[in-house]
């Protein structure tokens, strides 16, 4: 599982539909739906939220709308709402781990669509808009050194 820090914009057609699947497989678990992946470390700082569900669906929100600029049809039906109509608090990301996954997506896209790749090309990489940047290393839960 992956939850991307990126904005969603900076994927490829499999990783958005990739990251659709997983914030929602995510949300179900934070809704205790199923029983696997109820330690994955990408869910901790969905957790740390005060509403966790809150910040799981505006994530998924956020997923959905860039399916629309790009004209999948993604069900919105599937993002469960939460009773709270509060606005979401935004999460934290160090920028090591905004690099760290940057160059993560840079790996996938040489593999799987070069044409987006060269899109991205050295620009800037932005956040997911539920995330505020702050200075910091990568995440403890990475495997810098892990086989991609």
């Amino acid at each position: 599982m992956r939850l991307w820090s990126l904005h969603p914009c900076h994927l490829d057609a499999k990783g958005l539909v990739a990251l659709w699947r997983e914030a929602l497989l995510a949300q179900a678990v934070l809704l205790e739906r199923t029983r696997g992946y109820r330690n994955h470390p990408q869910l901790a700082r969905f957790r740390s939220r005060p509403e966790p569900l809150h910040a799981i669906a505006r994530y998924l929100e956020v997923v959905h709308e860039e399916a629309i600029v790009r004209g999948y049809r993604f069900d919105a039906n599937k993002i469960v709402q939460p009773e709270s109509s509060a606005p979401c608090q935004p999460i934290t990301v160090a920028t090591g781990q905004l690099a760290y996954e940057a160059e993560h997506l840079r790996v996938k896209l040489t593999e799987r669509a070069p044409d987006q790749l060269t899109r991205l090309g050295d620009g800037a990489i932005t956040e997911h808009p539920m995330f505020t940047v702050i200075d910091g290393p990568i995440a403890d839960c990475e495997r810098p050194n892990a086989a991609k």
